[in-house]
């Protein structure tokens, strides 16, 4: 089954539609040395991220289920309107929608943070207001343009962690810049073993760690404009699982392997000081360069994101029409305009209490990042469940280990929110993600749009 796409150009080639998902699963807190995870988990935050990579693996093969039998604009949002209900629709794509805009925020807020350390004499709302009107310019051509954009910022962010990973290995088996003298791995269990905070750390930390995974699922809004989604899309997240491995594991691994877990973040990032071991004088210089490109390439992401659930929910009728306003070369402007609209406005808060943004900012969308795996996981099951036995065996694509693995990352999904609540860090989360989603939920039945779903029940 293929469903239309709302007039959007299929223009994104495979190449692109890899490096989205590559770039999605690689963000500012990797480059910064995920230190408040590592002080939590010691060297276990290995085994934290393998685990909750297998949680986001098994959300990307549900939705990727989906999106491969149906790839349309407006992704697990549709799904959600079509298998759950239309307000599960309604809640999942203005959900994933804001959580994209407060994102975009946070990211800009992150470019300005670090384009003070080379202009510390310009204020930092004027880098995020800058990077906000850049990345919108950029999703207001065709969507190609957006590809190609996005392709080459995390090609940047590959190439410095493959550099840093083989620099790293050749420090620990060969020793690189000691002289000969190798670090090996001993670091990963001297400093109070393995797991030096007890299973207690370890749990705690994958709150975090999951919470970097999410933004995986923009595979899914890229269907409708893939040029073969049932090629481009499957071959994205199946390169998942190694993509996690390299980059996640694999950088943590080195990091850990280099420095004592109780010393990382003290001293500024690994990156930064592992090249500079190496004599590299510039690497500060070069990872804040990555760092603002990572930050560039969410805040693109989540433009493009934003634009695509808008438009989607506009031809559900659960958002203004003039969002389904396609230019000549197939971009939802109107969406788009919006999308770059409420961030605009929200670089006040840089303005006001610069050092605060940031963490005032990335509290607001942690819980509703998690509510749309909820959502993702709960659809495919009532997905499958639609389909007769028939059907199913026509899958072109299907999700593993059906339904085992579905109900186990659905549970391990819910068992990090409720470590959340537990955790007086993120229970902060629980303050700004709930009222939000129930603003959303309320805004549902004032504009009316329960009976539109009842009256559209009755004519057919």
């Amino acid at each position: 089954m293929v469903s239309d796409n709302h007039g959007l150009q299929r223009s994104l080639q495979s190449r692109h539609i890899r490096l989205m998902a590559l770039g999605s699963t690689i963000g500012v807190g990797l480059f910064l040395g995920s230190a408040t995870a590592i002080q939590l988990a010691g060297p276990s935050i290995i085994l934290a991220y393998i685990l909750a990579g297998a949680i986001a693996f098994i959300v990307l093969r549900a939705l990727g289920e989906m999106a491969v039998h149906d790839p349309v604009s407006g992704s697990f949002a549709h799904y959600a309107r079509q298998y759950l209900s239309p307000l599960a629709g309604y809640m999942v794509g203005w959900g994933y929608w804001t959580y994209w805009v407060v994102v975009g925020l946070a990211e800009v807020t992150a470019v300005g943070v670090y384009m003070g350390l080379w202009f510390p004499d310009v204020p930092q709302w004027i880098w995020a207001l800058a990077s906000i009107l850049a990345m919108g310019c950029i999703n207001f051509l065709a969507v190609k343009v957006f590809g190609e954009f996005e392709f080459w910022f995390s090609l940047i962010k590959v190439v410095a962690i493959v550099t840093m990973i083989a620099i790293g290995m050749g420090m620990i088996v060969v020793g690189w810049g000691r002289g000969g003298e190798p670090v090996g791995i001993a670091n990963l269990w001297q400093h109070g073993g393995f797991f030096p905070n007890g299973i207690s750390g370890f749990l705690l930390s994958m709150q975090m760690v999951l919470f970097a995974y999410v933004g995986i699922e923009m595979i899914g809004l890229s269907a409708g404009e893939a040029q073969d989604p049932t090629r481009t899309i499957p071959m994205a997240i199946d390169s998942l699982a190694w993509r996690i491995l390299i980059f996640y594991v694999g950088a943590l691994f080195v990091i850990l392997c280099l420095f004592p877990w109780n010393e990382v973040g003290l001293h500024g990032s690994p990156f930064v000081a592992m090249f500079e071991s190496m004599g590299l004088r510039e690497a500060a210089g070069i990872i804040n360069f990555v760092v603002i490109t990572a930050a560039l390439s969410s805040c693109n992401a989540g433009i493009f994101s934003g634009g695509r659930l808008l438009l989607g929910l506009s031809s559900q009728g659960q958002a203004p029409k003039l969002f389904k306003r396609l230019s000549p070369q197939g971009v939802p402007v109107n969406a788009i305009v919006m999308t770059v609209l409420l961030p605009t406005c929200g670089v006040i808060i840089n303005y006001f209490v610069p050092e605060k943004a940031f963490q005032w900012i990335t509290a607001a969308v942690t819980l509703i990042g998690l509510f749309v795996w909820v959502a993702i996981l709960s659809t495919q099951i009532a997905f499958r469940k639609s389909l007769t036995q028939e059907q199913v065996e026509k899958l072109s694509y299907r999700a593993i280990f059906w339904p085992y693995a579905s109900w186990f990352a659905l549970f391990g999904v819910f068992f990090v929110i409720a470590l959340m609540a537990y955790s007086e860090n993120t229970r902060m989360g629980f303050y700004v993600g709930p009222p939000i989603l129930i603003v959303l939920a309320l805004l549902y039945f004032i504009f009316g749009l329960h009976r539109q779903h009842d009256q559209t029940k009755e004519s057919a």
